[in-house]
C-alpha cells in the first residue's frame, strides 16, 4: 500500500514471488525425498513414461548394470536394459509380477507395474526383486525349513494339549474291543456328535481323546467338563461364559465359556446324564445352531466345535422317567458307542493289566514287572465292578509295596487273595469252607504284617478291631502264633 491507500503493484509482485519461491522450495524437497527413497531401495528400480522413456533410475540399478544412473534419464528403456518389457507393459497396461528376466548372463526375477490415472497408463514402475534365481531358491529353502519347524511345533503343541490318549492307548484282544475301535475310528473322520456309554471306569474319556486325536481337529483344543461336579447354578456360566459384571461375584473381565474355548476343537461333556433338566434345552439349541450368548451378553457367539458326550447312566430309562429330554438324546447320539465292562470281556483283563504294569515301570524308572500265573488267574476271575479304573488302582497299590520284580498272589490286596483257595480247591468246595480258609489266611497275614498288633491288623483288613477279636476267637487263632508262622 502507498500513503494514499492505493495498492502498490511492486508489493503484489514481491508477495507473489515469495509464494512461488516457497512452493518451488517445497517441490525440490519432495523431489529430493523421492530420489532418496528410490536410491535407498536395495534392488534396482526403473520408471518409464508411456513411451518407454526412462524418467527415474536408482543408484543400486546403476551399480548393478555398471552405468551412470543420471545418464540413463531420457533414453529409451530398450537402450538401457537388455530384454526389457517396460515399454510393452506401458502399451498393454497389464502388470507382470515375479517374471524371469535374463540380464548380464544371469536369470533375475523382476516385476513391472503400470501406473494409471483416470484409466490411462501414465508410467511404468519396474523393480528387480531377486538379482539371481538362486536367491529365490534360497528363500524357498528357508520357507521349507520354516514349514518343517512349524510342523514340529504343531506336533509338540499336540503333546502339550489336554489329550494324551490315542487309539494305540486302547488295549484289548477281544472281538468286542476291536469292533468298537473300528467304529470309533470311523466316527473320528466325521464332525458328528458322539455319545459314549458304559459303566464307570471303562475308559470313556480314553475313547473320547482317541477320537479327537484321530480327527482333523487334533491340533485344536480338547475341552472337558464334568456335568456332575459343577454346581447347578454355576453350570451355565461354565458352559457359555459371562460378561463382566453379569452377576454378583463375577470377574471384572468376564469369562470365556467352555464352548467358546472349544472353537475348532472338541468338547467332552462327561456325565451328561447329570445335566440339569432346565439346562438341556439350552444345550440342544447350542448343538443345533452352534451359537450361544454369554450370561449378561447381548451378542451371539459362534463356535465351531465337535461334541462328544459320555455317561454311565441309562439315558433311555431317564427319558421314560422324564429326567432327560428325548430330542436332546437323539441329537447327542448320532454316533453311539457302548464300552462293555471288563467282566463281559475277560480276555482283555490280563493284556490291560500287563500294559498298566509297563506304564508303571516306565513312570517309576523300575525294571520290567512280571506277573505270576496264579496271580494272573486271580485277576482274571474277579468281576472288577470298577472296571479298568479299579484294575489300575489295584496294580498301583501292589507295585508301590512290591519287593522284587514279580507279582505273586500274596502281593495282591486281601479281597483278591480270598480267591486263592477257591481257585485251588475247585468248584466242588463248600462255600463256607472256602470262606473260612480265606479269612484265616487273611487274618494270619495281617497279624504277621502288623507284628501281632491287633489294632493295626484290623486296619490292614479294613474291619473293626472288635470284629477281628471275634473272628480270631472263632478260628482259635493266636496273634503270637500267627507272627511266628
Amino acid at each position: 500500500m502507498n500513503p494514499s491507500g492505493d495498492l502498490d503493484i511492486s508489493d503484489l509482485a514481491t508477495s507473489t514471488t515469495d509464494t512461488a519461491i516457497n512452493e518451488i522450495s517445497n517441490l525440490k524437497r519432495k523431489l529430493e525425498m523421492f530420489e532418496l527413497i528410490l536410491d535407498s531401495i536395495h534392488n534396482g528400480v526403473i520408471v518409464t513414461d508411456p513411451d518407454g522413456i526412462v524418467t527415474h533410475f536408482n543408484k543400486p540399478y546403476g551399480w548393478f548394470l555398471e552405468v551412470d544412473p543420471e545418464a540413463q534419464i531420457g533414453r529409451h528403456c530398450t537402450e538401457v536394459v537388455e530384454n526389457t518389457r517396460m515399454h510393452i507393459v506401458a502399451k498393454t497396461g497389464i502388470p507382470e509380477i515375479n517374471q524371469a528376466h535374463h540380464i548380464k548372463g544371469q536369470d533375475m526375477v523382476v516385476q513391472r507395474i503400470p501406473i494409471k490415472k483416470d484409466g490411462r497408463v501414465i508410467a511404468v514402475f519396474g523393480q528387480v526383486m531377486f538379482k539371481h534365481v538362486r536367491d529365490v531358491r534360497m528363500l524357498a529353502g528357508r520357507l521349507s525349513m520354516l514349514e518343517s519347524q512349524v510342523a514340529l511345533y504343531e506336533q509338540e503343541l499336540a503333546k502339550l494339549r489336554a489329550t494324551r490318549y490315542t487309539f494305540e492307548s486302547i488295549v484289548g484282544v477281544t472281538n468286542q474291543i476291536h469292533a468298537l475301535k473300528k467304529e470309533a475310528l470311523r466316527a473320528a473322520a466325521t464332525h458328528l456328535p458322539v455319545l459314549i456309554t458304559g459303566e464307570s471306569g471303562t475308559g470313556k474319556e480314553l475313547f473320547a481323546q482317541a477320537i479327537h486325536n484321530a480327527g482333523n481337529r487334533r491340533l485344536k483344543p480338547f475341552v472337558r467338563i464334568n456335568c456332575a461336579t459343577i454346581p447347578k447354578d454355576l453350570l451355565e456360566s461354565e458352559l457359555f461364559g459371562y460378561e463382566k459384571g453379569a452377576f454378583t461375584g463375577a470377574s471384572s473381565t468376564g469369562k470365556l465359556g467352555k464352548f467358546e474355548l472349544a472353537h475348532q476343537g472338541t468338547i467332552l461333556l462327561d456325565e451328561i446324564g447329570d445335566l440339569p433338566l432346565e439346562m438341556q434345552p439350552k444345550l440342544l439349541r447350542v448343538l443345533e445352531e452352534k451359537e450361544f450368548e454369554r450370561i449378561g451378553g447381548t451378542l451371539p457367539i459362534k463356535s465351531d466345535f465337535r461334541l462328544i458326550a459320555a455317561t454311565n447312566q441309562d439315558l433311555g430309562a431317564m427319558i421314560a422317567e422324564g429326567r432327560f429330554r428325548k430330542d436332546l438324546f437323539y441329537r447327542l447320539g448320532v454316533i453311539p458307542l457302548h464300552i462293555p465292562p471288563l467282566r463281559e470281556r475277560r480276555e482283555d483283563i490280563l493284556p490291560i493289566a500287563e500294559n498298566i504294569l509297563r506304564q508303571l515301570a516306565v513312570d517309576a524308572a523300575l525294571p520290567e514287572i512280571a506277573m505270576d500265573l496264579q496271580a494272573g488267574r486271580i485277576l482274571n476271575q474277579y468281576d472288577w465292578p470298577g472296571n479298568v479304573r479299579e484294575l489300575s488302582n489295584v496294580l498301583e497299590r501292589t507295585v508301590a509295596s512290591l519287593e522284587g520284580a514279580v507279582i505273586f498272589p500274596r502281593h495282591l490286596p486281601f479281597f483278591l487273595q480270598r480267591q486263592i483257595d477257591a481257585l485251588s480247591d475247585g468248584p466242588s468246595s463248600p462255600i463256607k469252607q472256602v470262606q473260612s480258609k480265606a479269612e484265616i489266611e487273611a487274618i494270619c497275614f495281617a497279624l504277621k504284617q502288623a507284628l501281632g498288633n491287633k489294632a493295626r491288623a484290623a486296619r490292614l483288613l479294613g474291619i473293626h478291631r472288635t470284629l477281628l477279636y471275634k473272628k480270631m476267637q472263632k478260628y482259635g487263632l493266636d496273634s503270637k502264633a500267627a507272627v511266628s508262622n
